[in-house]
């Protein structure tokens, strides 16, 4: 099975674990995993690790727009290496400061392959649900796509220093808080943001017009993609950029605008029946899975 066969497994016995983190008493909590031969190419730094893990759990928190409390992680590597270890750490401390959270600790153990196991808190009465989108309603995203897409791509080619870079993305809990109060639908991108799009519609029974060309796309991917189906692929489908993706009725977008230090960008519109498509094209249910896809 792949990540999203093991979820519907799941979820009849989990029917609280469909939305990017758990609900329990006005808290959000999740967990995430994250595994050297999967999540942290070759050049990555302890301190990319530390921070991208940790905030890839904080994002999570973000799209539940409540406000982040506190984190902690297990470090798991062949060897405990002190200065490794403590970069590590440093980062993890650091996006944590970047969003007005505490880290507050976590586990060592030794594996064969270096592993970090994130969790994150947050608190919140309001939370929004991918569950509540309406058709009419805009559909927006935070920041640029692309982003790890394109550090991949410069791992690949030798450029780690910029790679490490733009693999350190703050996760977008501000905006979240201030998107709570009137967004409708929400959730990261981190699976990519047709996925994304497809959870969404999935969660709220509705369809989406995407518009292509509106996609706000970091300018690191124009130097790493090959030709305009790579460059599609790579701000789309590849994911793990972890923007807030989320709709809004069009007539709170310029009032929200207004009070999110980022910018938001309209993408499409939800729509009656089930269709996801873009420029009159079906868009397929494609990106980052665990596990395969």
């Amino acid at each position: 099975m792949d990540e999203r066969t093991a979820l519907r497994l799941l979820a009849a016995d989990l029917p609280g674990a469909g939305d990017d983190a758990a609900l329990v008493d006005g808290l959000v909590v999740t967990t995430d995993m994250l595994h050297e031969t999967t999540d942290f190419p070759a050049g990555t730094t302890r301190y990319t690790a530390g921070w991208r893990a940790v905030g890839a759990s904080l994002s999570d928190v973000a799209a539940m727009g409540a406000t982040a409390v506190c984190a902690v992680a297990v470090y798991a590597a062949p060897e405990l290496d002190e200065t490794e270890l403590s970069a590590f750490v440093q980062g993890a401390r650091d996006v944590c400061e970047a969003v007005d959270a505490e880290y507050v600790g976590g586990d060592l153990d030794t594996h064969d392959e270096f592993t970090a196991v994130s969790t994150a808190i947050g608190r919140t009465d309001d939370p929004v649900l991918r569950s509540g989108v309406n058709p009419g309603d805009v559909l927006c995203v935070t920041g640029e796509l692309g982003r790890s897409a394109a550090a991949v791509r410069l791992f690949e080619m030798g450029e780690a220093e910029r790679a490490n870079d733009l693999f350190q993305f703050t996760p977008r809990v501000a905006a979240g808080v201030e998107l709570g109060d009137v967004a409708t639908g929400m959730m990261d991108s981190s699976d990519g943001l047709a996925r994304s799009v497809h959870q969404l519609a999935e969660a709220s029974d509705c369809g989406f017009e995407l518009d292509w060309d509106a996609l706000p796309v970091h300018d690191a991917v124009d130097a790493v993609a090959t030709d305009d189906a790579d460059f599609r692929d790579l701000a789309a489908y590849f994911g793990e950029d972890f923007e807030l993706v989320f709709t809004i009725p069009e007539a709170e977008l310029d009032a929200v605008r207004d009070e999110v230090d980022v910018p938001l960008t309209i993408v499409g519109r939800a729509t009656e029946g089930s269709e996801i498509v873009a420029d009159g094209d079906a868009v397929p249910d494609r990106g980052y899975t665990h596990g395969g896809d």
